[in-house]
């Protein structure tokens, strides 16, 4: 890892996935619980083309989403450590921070609880093209691919994931 200090992110994203909003109001009276994860888009570049380590997921109803590798901070980890560890574990790839992108906060009501979640991501470089979900402990991610950069938007299921790839490229073209 190098000693290169990570700037602050530069988005933060305040946005609920529509399908997990709250619309019945029975979410008010549950107690709330806070989650803070960490993760990132690992980048590979082959042939001046920037490609984004990308992961599929089952979702509560068994569809398969591609998102970006995540998952919550451990101990006493920071958001750098964990967003390193995650992408390591969820799609096999070793990178170093580069910078944050933002940090996405929302809320959804889950069966006994609502939650509040903060993510935080960051920009990583990896260290090689292997890629490979045979080390996720959770054996959450089913597969894991690279996927060319402009081709997030596209492929991405959730649309603040969506903003933080956008981020991504502005910042790997020059675009800030």
């Amino acid at each position: 890892m190098s000693s290169r200090p990570v700037p602050k992110p530069t988005a933060r994203l305040s946005v609920a996935p529509p399908r997990q909003r709250d619309t019945t109001g029975r979410g008010a009276h549950l107690p709330v619980s806070h989650e803070v994860s960490a993760g990132g888009i690992a980048i590979h570049v082959v042939d001046g083309k920037a490609n984004a380590a990308v992961i599929g997921r089952r979702n509560r109803h068994g569809k398969l989403e591609w998102c970006l590798p995540k998952g919550h901070l451990e101990n006493e980890e920071t958001a750098e450590e964990a967003a390193v560890r995650e992408v390591a574990e969820e799609a096999g790839v070793h990178g170093e921070i580069i910078r944050a992108l933002g940090v996405i906060d929302y809320w959804f009501t889950g069966d006994e609880h609502r939650v509040h979640k903060v993510v935080h991501h960051f920009l990583l470089e990896t260290m090689s093209a292997t890629i490979t979900t045979e080390h996720d402990p959770d054996q959450e991610a089913e597969v894991a691919e690279w996927v060319p950069l402009h081709e997030l938007p596209q492929r991405l299921a959730y649309p603040n994931e969506r903003k933080i790839a956008s981020i991504a490229a502005q910042l790997l073209t020059g675009q800030e």
